[in-house]
């Protein structure tokens, strides 16, 4: 019922464990690489509370969900896959507002191209993949992992540190919002297998291919002064090739709306209302 929180109903699908909380129109979100189901919304109840039943779960090897089975690994097609397997669980045979964050849009976006039918709308959260990446982009990725490897989550947390740039005033907040992330995930060393494998795979393509996409598209932007990794220029690119697009972003000097569960949550909403 709108208005009325819902207590968050825990689910297990194969080796992903996620919960679904609200009751109404189905929303789906994803996370990005090395985040939890709590790091798109940020514990935001405001989508339960307007009339939907929110479906959030951790990737494989991702927070309390089980590493890749045997013989699998951590690319697009096996996220797109594991996505394909909660739909069907929570969701049924309805059509849903799918998104994510980062390495979640892309699946999410993946997920609309194989499943148009099951798409009512699309949301994209800091999208980051334009094109493969090439050995500098990948060495970066490699170093991260190496690092979680060798010095667990302090390793991480350093490594963060020196090789991405940060706004200074907000380095002190990052560093800590990123050590807590990476404390909630029980199987490290499936994190640094997916930190090699993610940024090596391709969600789609190429962008072009977003344009058969015809589900409604609300596309989150994040401006580069304050989250680099999310380039404002791939947001904005996506916005011109998806058909039914919209953009926003947060006004210069606030921060990104996708680190802010409430505002985004009211961003998702609206464009629900408007379905």
């Amino acid at each position: 019922m709108p208005g009325t929180a819902v207590e968050p109903r825990p689910f297990a699908v194969g080796g992903l464990r996620g919960e679904a909380a609200g009751e109404g129109s189905a929303i789906a979100l994803c996370h990005g690489l090395t985040a939890t189901r709590r790091s798109v919304v940020h514990g935001s109840r405001l989508l339960e509370r307007t009339g939907h039943a929110v479906v959030t779960y951790d990737a494989r090897g991702h927070g309390e969900s089980e590493p890749a089975p045997a013989g699998e690994g951590y690319d697009y097609s096996a996220l797109v896959a594991d996505l394909e397997a909660v739909m069907g669980s929570q969701a049924g045979g309805s059509a849903a507002i799918v998104g994510g964050h980062s390495m979640g849009a892309h699946t999410a976006v993946a997920y609309a191209l194989r499943n148009p039918e099951r798409v009512a709308g699309l949301v994209v959260v800091g999208p980051s993949y334009s094109a493969p990446l090439d050995d500098d982009g990948l060495a970066y990725w490699d170093g991260l992992a190496a690092a979680l490897e060798t010095r667990g989550v302090d390793g991480f947390v350093e490594y963060v540190d020196r090789n991405q740039t940060i706004d200074r005033a907000r380095r002190d907040s990052v560093l800590r919002f990123t050590r807590e992330r990476m404390l909630r995930h029980r199987h490290l060393d499936a994190v640094a297998r997916a930190l090699r494998e993610v940024p090596r795979s391709q969600p789609f393509a190429s962008l072009d291919d977003l344009g058969a996409i015809e589900a409604p598209t609300l596309v989150v932007a994040s401006r580069d002064e304050a989250d680099p990794g999310h380039p404002y220029a791939v947001a904005t690119a996506y916005a011109e090739v998806l058909p039914r697009a919209e953009l926003v972003v947060e006004e210069a000097g606030q921060s990104p709306l996708a680190w802010q569960g409430g505002r985004l949550s009211r961003a998702i909403a609206s464009f629900a209302a408007r379905l």
